[in-house]
């Protein structure tokens, strides 16, 4: 680094130091605005990757089928249209489909679940026995639903964690009857904690086979068809041979619609991407009234420093030096406001995570590199016009003014 370029810096921090109150109010602006874009762009990265996570805890390799056109406008039905109910023989066909794993016909509902004079009301889930490994559920203890055919009614049902410990509180559960929607049921097993997605709780509930939620419910329809494949690289031919399966089945009508979980992942990437930027935008806003702030300091400290200026160009100093002397003091104040804003944006995350620990915040690095870069960039574009006027005086006018 050259001399003549440290005199620069030199000049420009003691330029800086020599007014505090106006470098401080100039600094803060800037700092307010990275601190608003490191936060907002934290909690948009903070929410994706916690989407990501609570979905990617069933796993990758999973497909669900619903009822239904997604893409279809109007009511089912209209203009001629048929819809056929996803059925029990729908999943069982769907068994066949080359690649296919496993396969959970689901059927869901809310009921109270009483166990003597305890009761409470909870989403009642009608699976098979391959639930767990579907959904990487685990059995903490007992035993899941028996295997057999899926049509046939049992009066059993497996609780989850926070279902049984207010039902049965530290007692075992395990052969001990429950009512659910006047249904006699006796329990098998005990689920392993799962957590919550998307703010459901996944251990208040209660598995049961899906004929006897069915039949309890009175249902005639699947809510859903959930299945594994063997691999990731078979998603887009288990898809279409699914798709061709059940089209047939259905006399010809693709009435229903099918969700990998790579599409649902990447639509959702996209919109968090989206969201993201948005917010950040937001953020941008405040960062913009910063470098106003900055070019409106600038701009009146070049009518004060006249004098200054024209006594520089005296001594011999050219006007591309002079340039370089108020761009670099918009610089450094708008690197000193980038690096407080990255400062107080951490301080402010730290006190988020401590308050609400629930809360989705997650700053990557590139976000704080990112942001001190803008606030150079924001500092070099607020100091072009001041630099410019400082440049372009005359020195003889300058001397005079002084």
């Amino acid at each position: 680094m050259s001399s003549p370029l440290l005199e620069i810096w030199r000049m420009s921090l003691a330029a800086i130091l020599a007014h505090r109150l106006r470098s401080m109010l100039s600094v803060l602006g800037i700092a307010i605005g990275i601190t608003a874009v490191m936060l907002l762009t934290s909690i948009g990265e903070g929410t994706r990757a916690y989407i990501l996570t609570q979905f990617t805890q069933f796993g990758t390799n999973i497909l669900a089928i619903n009822p239904g056109k997604s893409e279809t406008l109007g009511l089912p039905g209209v203009l001629g249209g048929t819809t056929h109910k996803l059925t029990l023989d729908d999943a069982r066909a769907l068994r066949r489909v080359p690649g296919v794993v496993e396969v959970v016909p689901l059927s869901i509902g809310m009921a109270r679940v009483e166990a003597g004079p305890r009761g409470r009301s909870v989403y009642i889930y009608g699976v098979t026995s391959s639930m767990p490994a579907v959904w990487q559920f685990r059995v903490g203890q007992g035993r899941f639903l028996p295997e057999g055919d899926e049509r046939r009614v049992h009066p059993v049902v497996v609780l989850g964690p926070t279902l049984k410990r207010e039902l049965f509180g530290v007692e075992n559960a395990l052969g001990k009857f429950v009512r659910i929607a006047g249904v006699r049921l006796r329990v098998i097993g005990v689920m392993e904690p799962k957590g919550s997605l998307l703010g459901q709780d996944l251990d208040d509930c209660a598995y049961v086979p899906v004929a006897t939620a069915m039949d309890m419910f009175n249902q005639d329809e699947l809510f859903e068809i959930d299945l594994t494949f063997a691999h990731a690289s078979l998603t887009n031919a288990v898809e279409e041979d699914i798709r061709a399966l059940l089209t047939e089945r259905h006399r010809g009508f693709e009435d229903f619609t099918i969700t990998t979980q790579d599409a649902m992942l990447s639509v959702f990437g996209n919109v968090m991407g989206v969201i993201t930027v948005a917010v950040g935008g937001i953020g941008g806003i405040s960062l913009l009234v910063g470098i106003i702030g900055i070019l409106t300091m600038m701009w009146i400290a070049v009518g004060e420093r006249t004098g200054e200026i024209g006594l520089l160009r005296a001594l011999g100093a050219t006007s591309r030096q002079v340039l370089a002397l108020f761009l670099a003091e918009a610089v450094a104040l708008s690197m000193l406001g980038g690096l407080a804003g990255v400062g107080l944006g951490a301080a402010i995350g730290a006190l988020l995570r401590r308050l609400i620990p629930d809360l989705p915040l997650q700053t990557p690095p590139e976000y704080v590199i990112a942001a001190v870069v803008a606030s150079a960039l924001a500092g070099l574009c607020s100091g072009v016009l001041p630099a410019r006027r400082a440049a372009g005086l005359d020195p003889v006018e300058a001397l005079r003014a002084e």
